[in-house]
């Protein structure tokens, strides 16, 4: 097998297994070309990281192999959200290999060359290694293909070849750098066995007690007047609560809907009816549904659970020539006509030699020669031998011919009629546009039903009138609009303005709801009570914005958050008049029932609560005060206590204390794991607060 015939076989398990490695080209150096100059340069940085730039041209790259990733995955063609994750996949790779690499430079960790020759052709190789050179067909790794591409790639002298396993090479000791990082941090992590025996309390021991709730719901907003002393003493008192990571913005929009109307789902459903008509009458399917279907379905055989839910549930129960339909399906109409039905097996193994036409003088030399070869077979002469004598196929000539397990539809039509119309041991000559085909049907898995069916969907879609009329409205709303009067602009033509807030520069929403990333880059070239001068579009509606404000990165003021604050400053407030009522009644009591009928309310009684799970049963999770349960001596009262829900007076009533821990050291080793677990995302977090980052992305994204 050559080296880049090789790569292209193994492209998808390389990306998919070292995604890192696509990034290696952002290491490379800061070579800057000559003649660039150095403002042109900065305006095609995507980021700085820790002193190392990110052009854009080379995050790109990875952005677009990412994207087409995602798409073959997901199927269909590639959506705005699929290139957003893609941006933010690439993005989140980058970042880590970035900060770790500053990390790992630091401490001096290396990859010795006897190391990653181990990890190449060791006993137990990289991941990456594996992945790239695991045979499709048996799921196996083949190390006997490792050594013959080593072999051949020391001989060849094929350069680009040459640089794709370098980068692979790159990847692996990025990896086992990672990997040495990582295990230095785990094994800082430990447990303690005053910190397991804590733990252990904490998830059994059993708290019984009664409560008395003054309820923050009982104190109307009416009766409280709040200060700007209290939304600062909340502020200060929860500063940390309010820091921004990155710089977000609030963007008050209006949406006007330009969704489908009832006109247009009639006029789509008279299109296909009329389609209908013309299918039954149509007499080459396969072109009718190619030319006038909304999306091109191959014309193949089908198995049930391949087609939208209302097809499936018909085609399979009628005969051959039958026009189903109309169906609406997501957004669509379908009708499908019936060519044929078979039952058949549902993959096969096959083998096969390529002759090459042109090569060989003609088709019908070829086809002579393929005659001759089939002789040879019918006489007993290996097939493999003869693949490798005469196939042009070089993918597969290696391996005798074989082509593995596939299902219906991955080989052009001629030869899958071949192999799954046929039989096990048969030998079939076909000719296709590769040339001509001796192949021999090794196996046939499986048997189920299949159709093959002319399938033709039209697109319920919005009409040039419906479209008209948003934009006509959306336009007379942007001419009207100002920063003043958006929001009562938008309620004369019966419209809302909503507002959605700390909006990331990278977002692709607005409230969860899909927004033109146009639209998000405005915002953040915009300046606050900016109006955009434009109308945004979405399939289905047209988005007009104004700027309400800019939350930069850090600490946010107190004018900026106060909006959100104001429900708990409020609790806040009333939480100091129930304060002073609790106290009151607490005041000379000796039980929690004669607080109770100080307060006129009957103490509640709970049991069993944990300290691991402080919810109160029927109430809400109460952290301060089943903290303060776990703190009393029994058959005392409390003093008041601030909760979530209200002021609280709280009585114990008993303990059940656990028995003593069955096994300390698995219980340690419990812990451990969740510790393990958690602890990369706090460091690695406070690797990136500590790290120099100039992120860019949103105005190339």
């Amino acid at each position: 097998m050559g080296l880049m015939s090789f790569l292209r076989n193994r492209a998808g398990f390389i990306l998919t297994g070292a995604m890192a490695v696509a990034i290696l080209a952002f290491l490379l150096g800061d070579v800057v070309k000559s003649g660039t100059p150095f403002w042109a340069k900065n305006q095609n940085r995507v980021a700085e990281i820790n002193g190392e730039k990110i052009d854009f041209q080379e995050f790109n790259q990875q952005v677009d192999q990412t994207a087409e990733m995602f798409k073959q995955q997901m199927g269909g063609n590639l959506t705005p959200q699929m290139k957003s994750y893609a941006v933010q996949q690439v993005w989140n790779q980058l970042l880590q290999k970035e900060i770790l690499k500053s990390e790992i430079e630091k401490i001096g960790l290396e990859v010795g060359k006897n190391e990653l020759n181990d990890l190449v052709t060791g006993n137990r190789p990289s991941n990456q290694i594996v992945q790239a050179f695991t045979d499709p067909q048996t799921g196996q790794f083949n190390r006997n293909q490792l050594l013959t591409f080593i072999s051949q790639l020391n001989t060849a002298g094929n350069p680009q070849a040459a640089q794709q396993w370098e980068m692979l090479l790159a990847a692996v000791k990025e990896e086992r750098l990672n990997n040495k990082y990582s295990s230095l941090l785990n094994n800082s992590v430990y447990v303690t066995s005053l910190e397991a025996n804590d733990e252990y309390q904490q998830r059994n021991k059993l708290a019984n007690f009664k409560y008395v709730l003054l309820d923050y719901a009982g104190v109307k907003d009416s009766e409280i007047k709040i200060t700007d002393a209290d939304y600062q003493a909340y502020y200060d008192e929860h500063k940390n609560s309010f820091k921004n990571q990155e710089e977000t913005r609030s963007i008050e929009y209006v949406v006007v809907d330009a969704r489908p109307t009832a006109k247009d789902i009639d006029y789509a459903k008279e299109t296909i009816n009329r389609l209908k008509t013309e299918l039954a009458a149509s007499t080459n399917d396969s072109l009718f549904a190619s030319i006038n279907s909304d999306n091109k379905y191959p014309y193949t055989f089908v198995k049930k659970g391949q087609l939208s839910p209302a097809l499936d549930s018909v085609l399979f129960n009628v005969p051959a020539g039958t026009i189903v339909g109309p169906y609406e399906s997501n957004g669509l109409f379908e009708i499908a006509k019936v060519a044929q039905t078979t039952v058949g097996p549902d993959s096969v193994k096959a083998s096969h030699i390529l002759l090459n036409a042109t090569a060989e003088g003609g088709v019908q030399k070829a086809l002579a020669k393929a005659d001759s070869i089939k002789g040879l077979l019918a006489k007993g002469e290996s097939f493999s031998s003869l693949a490798v004598q005469f196939s042009t196929d070089q993918g597969s000539k290696v391996n005798g011919g074989e082509l593995g397990t596939f299902p219906r539809g991955q080989m052009v039509p001629v030869f899958d009629n071949a192999v799954f119309n046929g039989k096990t041991g048969d030998i079939k000559i076909v000719e296709s546009q590769f040339g001509v085909h001796i192949i021999k049907i090794e196996n046939q898995i499986g048997s189920a039903k299949y159709v093959k069916a002319a399938i033709v969907d039209k697109a319920i879609i919005s009409g040039k009138e419906t479209l008209n009329t948003a934009h006509s409205k959306a336009n007379a709303f942007l001419t009207a609009a100002t920063a003043q009067n958006f929001a009562q602009e938008a309620q004369k033509l019966g419209l809302k303005a909503t507002t959605a807030t700390r909006v990331l520069a990278m977002d692709n929403t607005l409230d969860g709801n899909e927004a033109p990333r146009e639209l998000i880059k405005w915002a953040f070239e915009a300046k606050k009570d900016d109006i955009s001068d434009r109308v945004f579009e979405t399939e289905q509606s047209y988005i007009l914005a104004r700027l309400v404000d800019v939350q930069p990165k850090g600490i946010l003021p107190l004018a900026t958050v106060k909006k959100d604050i104001e429900p708990a400053v409020k609790n806040a407030v009333k939480a100091k008049l129930l304060t002073e009522k609790m106290n009151a009644a607490l005041s000379g009591a000796g039980s929690l029932d004669q607080v109770g009928q100080k307060l006129g309310k009957t103490p509640v009684a709970v049991e069993n609560i944990v300290l691991a799970n402080p919810v109160i049963p029927g109430v809400s999770l109460e952290n301060k005060v089943v903290g303060t349960v776990f703190g009393l001596q029994p058959n005392k009262p409390s003093k008041a206590i601030e909760g979530a829900q209200g002021v609280y007076a709280v009585q114990v009533n008993g303990f059940v204390n656990p028995a003593a821990i069955p096994d300390l050291n698995a219980q340690k080793k419990q812990i451990l794991a969740g510790k393990l677990q958690r602890s990369w995302a706090s460091i690695f977090k406070a690797l990136q607060d500590k790290s120099e980052i100039t992120d860019n992305r949103v105005k190339f994204f």
